[in-house]
């Protein structure tokens, strides 16, 4: 077991895009160490950011982060999203899923990262967010043979397979984490930061769309158990199936135009997603 130390002060922000996440880790006093593939995204978070990298608040680390074991070149293909930068990937899978959705790609060439590296080198985060579509589990099996867990993780849960979702809990489980909470991400642009606050200070944020949102011991909310959050996916899966990317409605044009219709009236019903936010059982 690695005995790498804990950083109280210090947030990962894994997919970090435009900055979003960013920018409201290092407003709100943390140090940040973000993870970013896309060069394009990298040099606008260089130029954004040019005052916090110069003060050491903050550390880009470039490339994309895949399981090592799968990969023996220092590059690999990365399909940069032409219309939505934020579905920009490594897997082949989600490329072809995000073209069917009628979007286009190109590929490029990133560095490998290692993030089991990258633990050993920048320290254990108090809060390690992760959304870097498809590889969110790599992060999270990174961390299983590091003595120190983050206190806090999210991911973005998995929505096409419930099966996919249980495995997610159960890596979860041989971490140590045993509180759940199950996030609305299109409810993210109201979260307000509660007036009794834990995480950093208080900034009247206004999160913009795409962000990840409160975390910790501001989000809002009851923590569950497994067994409780396991019951409230079981019934955010029956949504996915009817009104997700992959609905059973989709396949056939009457059902496809009524969703389309149903989205101008009630868009969290076809295109909401969740992250889990998970609490380590060391957290007192």
């Amino acid at each position: 077991m690695y005995t790498t130390q804990k950083n109280p002060n210090l947030i990962y922000d894994v997919g970090m895009h435009t900055g979003e996440d960013t920018e409201f880790y290092l407003k709100k006093g943390f140090q940040v160490v973000a993870f970013e593939a896309n060069p394009e995204l990298i040099q606008n978070a260089k130029e954004k950011f040019a005052e916090e990298i110069k003060n050491k608040q903050l550390i880009i680390v470039e490339g994309a982060i895949v399981d090592i074991s799968q990969y023996k070149n220092k590059t690999v293909k990365f399909f940069r999203n032409k219309d939505s930068s934020v579905w920009g990937t490594v897997m082949e899978n989600w490329a072809e899923r995000n073209e069917k959705l009628g979007t286009e790609n190109e590929i490029i060439e990133v560095p490998v990262v290692d993030f089991v590296e990258c633990l050993q080198e920048y320290e254990i985060p108090h809060y390690l967010k992760i959304d870097i579509e498809g590889c969110d589990m790599v992060c999270l099996e990174s961390l299983l043979p590091f003595e120190n867990k983050p206190d806090y993780v999210s991911i973005e849960s998995d929505i096409v397979s419930f099966k996919g979702l249980e495995n997610e809990f159960n890596i979860f489980k041989q971490l140590g984490y045993n509180s759940f909470k199950a996030i609305n991400q299109l409810d993210v642009k109201n979260q307000k930061e509660p007036k009794t606050f834990f995480e950093g200070k208080y900034l009247h944020w206004n999160f913009p769309f795409g962000s990840s949102g409160l975390f910790g011991l501001d989000l809002p909310g009851d923590w569950k158990t497994e067994e409780q959050i396991l019951k409230q996916y079981k019934k955010i899966f029956i949504r996915y199936d009817y009104f997700g990317n992959n609905s059973k409605l989709k396949k056939y044009w009457i059902t496809n135009k009524i969703l389309k219709v149903i989205g101008k009236f009630f868009p969290k019903i076809p295109y909401s997603w969740y992250d889990t936010h998970a609490r380590h059982d060391s957290v007192k």
